[in-house]
């Protein structure tokens, strides 16, 4: 076999053709929004894996791990490969190889966030040092930033927040964090302390890594697409139940014609819970 047919042999039976094989798997899980977006998020995935020959070697060499990883971003509705959900090679020691793990990203939080419908904005922005930021909890509904945009150099990251903008105008809990909470953020994740840290978007892209983790963070106060949902599911059952009207028993004709007597066989259902 020449190399040209190894190479399509090696195309036809890698993480690329894994992908388009298990198209019905992912579409099966997509929300109901992305199904009809399905072909386009298999190729751009496809495409990722050409363009990266490290997170190609990495699916190749773990593929359960790799389609676990885009069924867990296809089931949240979040674009692979991209700010709303990394994938990053990463280090593991017991297998002794890299492997594909998923990260969210800001805007993927950000996403969620949205899609649950209970916010009109979320803002999520980082500061420098060269910022103006103030923010008083108590006494401050949002936070004071003023950026300098003609500055040539606003100098380091030093703080991130976020907070959200409900539908009926209120302001949600703001999320304010400094270098030491990302730094403890920053340790607990698998692909920065990795073999590969380089790889990680923590550092390939520092700032985004801040807003996700502020992002997270509101995560906690602001409902996301799947617990609210749910609620809302759940409150509008309870309404329509206690509008509904009360089943009527109706009498039933009376009969001047003798009634043998008969025996009717039955037997009990148990109704289903509703969840």
């Amino acid at each position: 076999m020449n190399a040209i047919s190894n190479a399509i042999a090696t195309r036809d039976n890698g993480p690329g053709a894994l992908v388009a094989q298990h198209r019905d798997d992912i579409e099966l899980v997509m929300p109901s929004h992305m199904q009809k977006r399905v072909g386009a998020w298999v190729r751009t995935t496809q495409g990722l894996l050409r363009r990266d020959e490290k997170l190609l070697k990495a699916a190749q060499n773990d593929p359960g791990q790799f389609m676990a990883v885009l069924l867990d971003a296809a089931r949240l509705g979040l674009e692979p490969g991209t700010e709303q959900y990394y994938l990053v090679p990463r280090w593991n020691k017991k297998k002794g190889c890299t492997e594909v793990t998923g990260v969210r990203g800001y805007q993927g939080e950000i996403e969620l966030m949205y899609r649950a419908g209970a916010v009109s904005s979320v803002i999520v922005e980082v500061v420098y040092d060269n910022d103006r930021f103030e923010y008083r909890p108590g006494r401050d509904e949002r936070p004071l930033h003023e950026i300098n945009w003609d500055a040539v150099d606003r100098g380091e990251l030093r703080l991130v927040y976020a907070y959200a903008v409900m539908k009926d105008g209120a302001t949600s809990k703001v999320v304010v964090l400094n270098k030491g909470h990302i730094a403890k953020a920053m340790a607990k994740s698998d692909s920065a302390s990795g073999k590969y840290p380089h790889l990680s978007p923590w550092s390939t892209d520092t700032e985004a890594m801040w807003l996700k983790t502020a992002a997270h963070r509101l995560t906690k106060w602001v409902p996301t697409s799947a617990e609210y949902i749910r609620e809302q599911l759940r409150a509008h059952a309870d309404v329509a139940a206690e509008q509904a009207p009360p089943t009527a028993v109706l009498p039933q004709p009376l009969t001047t014609e003798p009634v043998e007597d008969e025996v009717v066989e039955g037997e009990f259902v148990d109704e289903d819970e509703v969840a």
